[in-house]
């Protein structure tokens, strides 16, 4: 594994992969890295001839600057981690190499942006779409890896490669948790063993109300009922608990279409975010006594 910190060091390497006609898989994350991410690399390794694994905390996500300040930064373990993996290159560039002097350019994604994490944090995907762009180009990625778990940043992403005509095809890979359940995030390091206890309640009062919703009771109850059980939980504050159509992320009050439950929930100060697909099951139409009889006349028929 080489570790390439400037931009021109990797364009010479992937060059030389290009011209032979190698893929190259990229796993674009901000380091501290944990199993989700892992598994990231290991659908790289399956997929690609070539895997760059790039570490960049991008300033220019963060809308709250005591949080960007409190992100983990943990390059030297990382780069152990790794180690076994057997990747190519470890990219972690400084940050001239992604912001230069005089950089201002902005990409801005409408539509599957808007509420969720777009809404309780202006400016974030805008962040998001531009950093992404960027490695995207600098790695010459094939193929890059993102978790279901960020499931807004993916259609996010998705949207940039498809209207840029980015080369770059965008593979979703699922939601990576804990043995209790908790969806795996590099924050979780930072919840005190209080919080850490109160946090798996997140994925499972998401998942009743999925039940629920797949069980035909009202959406809206559905949501204030799990709002209520979050907060005496534990919870400190939910930013929001919406059931979004898929993969176009409109809101929904009837789950009548492909669609999942998204979550946003502060926790001991850390904000946590998870989501759930809606079975199919629960938007196809019922089966009563005359749409029974339809079937069984054409199939005689």
């Amino acid at each position: 594994m080489k570790i390439i910190r400037s931009r021109s060091e990797l364009k010479a390497l992937t060059s030389t992969w290009c011209r032979s006609g190698e893929t190259i898989g990229a796993v674009l994350t901000m380091g501290a890295l944990h199993s989700g991410h892992l598994s990231l690399v290991n659908q790289a390794l399956a997929k690609a001839d070539r895997v760059i694994v790039t570490i960049f905390v991008n300033p220019r996500q963060f809308n709250n600057p005591e949080d960007l300040a409190k992100y983990p930064r943990t390059e030297d373990s990382d780069a152990e981690i790794l180690k076994p993996f057997d990747i190519d290159v470890l990219y972690v560039p400084d940050p001239e190499q992604i912001y230069p002097d005089g950089f201002a350019t902005t990409i801005s994604v409408s539509g599957v942006s808007d509420g969720l994490c777009g809404g309780a944090r202006p400016g974030h995907f805008d962040g998001v779409a531009t950093v992404v762009t960027k490695l995207l180009l600098q790695t010459e990625a094939d193929y890059t890896f993102f978790g279901e778990k960020d499931y807004q940043q993916l259609q996010v992403v998705r949207r940039v490669a498809a209207d840029l005509d980015l080369k770059t095809e965008i593979i979703a890979c699922p939601t990576i948790r804990e043995e209790d359940g908790l969806a795996m995030s590099s924050r979780n390091l930072r919840l005190d063993v209080e919080a850490r206890a109160i946090a798996p309640k997140i994925q499972e009062f998401l998942a009743s109300a999925a039940n629920a919703i797949e069980n035909g009771t009202p959406v809206p109850d559905v949501l204030d009922a799990a709002r209520q059980k979050l907060i005496n939980a534990g919870i400190d504050q939910i930013d929001y608990l919406e059931l979004r159509s898929d993969p176009d992320l409109v809101q929904l009050e009837i789950a009548d279409q492909p669609a999942r439950l998204f979550i946003a929930a502060w926790l001991d100060g850390i904000r946590l975010i998870d989501n759930l697909p809606i079975s199919e099951a629960s938007f196809l139409p019922p089966i009563n006594e005359s749409t029974l009889k339809s079937a069984q006349i054409g199939a005689a028929n």
